[in-house]
């Protein structure tokens, strides 16, 4: 079973001659052609939409067809998704959503609870509320550096399972299949719609959130289908305005599906149209890329499905165990690790150099940079000040308000940030050159913070001296995480979150 796609375009080799899909896509649509909103009709001999292969594969999947590393990856992001959410309960932002959504919503007859108040409020309302809540406490999964699919997806799930009374099975499949979808509509992606200004995050993560609570909802497959035509409507996310981002997405994915779900419809060709999805957030619909991770500049519409339930894109996410940014990681863990394997300490460094992924030094894009890793002073929150501080601590406190050591904040002024073409995404070269005229290079492969759910259990306690409930309590979310694929109602985990 395959863990996740190459770096270079996903799936690439599946298209082939006339745009039918290759292994692994569903099949043309057969018999009487199927009515779009606008009344036209799609000849029956072509391939189905985007959306439809999308929302059939959907419909489709069961539990029973997830494989063990999928089902162990949902648990953990769960599991992460909550304790960022907990952390992050206490923040202005947090208290403010969760008053906006207590004064307009609460007490709604079939509602979901708000994480760690207690309230409860309609679908939409708890997901924004719980989205602002993970968003905040800065423990977030990562997907190509800039989508953080837990945000709104997690917060969706919940309060779709919560609804609809649904197991932990049910919860595990919904995930799994939001988390494919959203990412395997930004993958190649990303960098070009943030070149346009649209932060990829809630543009695609609506997507995720809504096939997520659809799934759980049980809605059928021409349901789906126009749940993420819909979603094409409601999707958005600013660079410039900014202040509202993964929260409107999970809230918006709500709308989307009770629109489906009541039979409004949206077009069938919404993602690939002339005037679609992609026409409208990356500039056109043939697959042409202003910027690329990886240095390609065409992607392929047709490979966005190929493949489906084979070949996990859900599997390549990662944990951002530490509140900074997601290529910020890798250098506090890879120049720990060379440090102790050869016994280099702070004392013993001349200089530090790390080679990086060229994105990754001119966050958020390259055509609206508000930091440049490479050019920019050495300061705290910065990639030389990580480098630094895993030298000296071989490590990050999970929790902020640690004062930096004085040695971190020397040492970060002779680290060197070097941009390269050829690098992997969270993949930095590091190179310590001592003092005594010697050097010690480690590589890292971009999937440093990639693990199972022991692992995530075994880190992710870190948080518990910074969250509103005791540690007994908190072991309970692990154990409850841990056996979800047992669980007969899924939404016992917003129920362990309430202080």
């Amino acid at each position: 079973m395959g863990s996740g796609l190459t770096r270079r375009s996903l799936l690439r080799s599946a298209v082939a001659a006339g745009g039918v899909l290759g292994t692994g896509a569903a099949p043309p649509l057969t018999g009487v052609a199927r009515e779009t909103q606008a009344g036209a009709a799609t000849p029956a001999d072509s391939p189905a939409s985007i959306s439809r292969q999308f929302a059939r594969w959907v419909a489709g999947l069961r539990y029973e067809d997830l494989p063990p590393e999928v089902i162990d990856r949902a648990k953990g992001l769960t599991l992460h998704a909550l304790a960022s959410a907990l952390l992050g309960s206490q923040s202005p932002a947090a208290r403010q959503a969760i008053r906006i959504v207590t004064e307009e919503e609460a007490g709604a007859a079939n509602g979901a609870t708000l994480l760690v108040d207690g309230t409860r409020a309609a679908r939409a309302g708890a997901a924004f509320a719980n989205a602002e809540m993970v968003w905040a406490g800065g423990k977030l999964d990562t997907f190509r550096m800039l989508l953080h699919p837990g945000t709104c997806i997690v917060p969706g799930a919940l309060a779709a399972a919560e609804t609809e009374q649904a197991s932990g099975r049910d919860f595990i499949t919904g995930l799994a299949a939001g988390y494919e979808v959203a990412e395997r509509m930004a993958a190649d992606f990303i960098p070009t719609m943030m070149a346009r200004g649209f932060h990829a995050g809630p543009v695609c993560g609506i997507f995720g959130a809504a096939v997520a609570a659809a799934k759980i909802m049980r809605l059928d497959e021409d349901q789906l289908t126009h749940a993420i035509g819909l979603c094409v409507n409601l999707a958005g996310g600013n660079l410039e305005a900014r202040g509202l981002r993964e929260s409107a997405a999970a809230r918006n994915a709500f709308l989307a599906v009770a629109l489906a779900k009541q039979g409004r419809t949206a077009g069938e060709r919404a993602l690939e149209g002339d005037a679609g999805f992609y026409h409208a957030y990356a500039g056109n619909n043939r697959g042409d890329l202003t910027y690329s991770f990886v240095g390609d500049t065409r992607a392929s519409l047709a490979a966005l499905t190929a493949g489906l339930g084979e070949t996990w894109l859900l599997l390549e996410t990662l944990y951002r165990i530490y509140s900074t940014a997601g290529y910020n990681i890798a250098h506090v863990d890879v120049t720990g690790q060379l440090c102790a394997e050869h016994d280099i300490r702070y004392e013993d460094v001349e200089r530090i150099e790390a080679v990086v992924n060229w994105l990754e030094t001119q966050y958020p894009s390259p055509a609206f940079p508000t930091r440049r890793e490479d050019t920019a002073a050495p300061a705290p929150g910065r990639t030389k000040y990580y480098t630094a501080y895993g030298a000296v601590r071989r490590g990050l406190p999970l929790l902020p308000g640690t004062p930096d050591p004085p040695a971190v904040l020397e040492l970060m002024q002779r680290v060197t940030i070097i941009p390269s073409h050829e690098m992997t995404l969270f993949g930095p070269r590091i190179t310590i050159f001592t003092k005594d005229g010697r050097s010690y290079t480690k590589q890292a492969t971009g999937r440093e913070f990639i693990w199972d759910f022991d692992e995530e259990a075994r880190r992710i306690r870190g948080v518990v001296p910074g969250i509103p409930i005791p540690a007994a309590r908190f072991d309970e979310i692990v154990e409850a995480c841990r056996g979800l694929d047992r669980a007969r109602l899924a939404h016992r985990l917003a129920e362990l979150t309430v202080a």
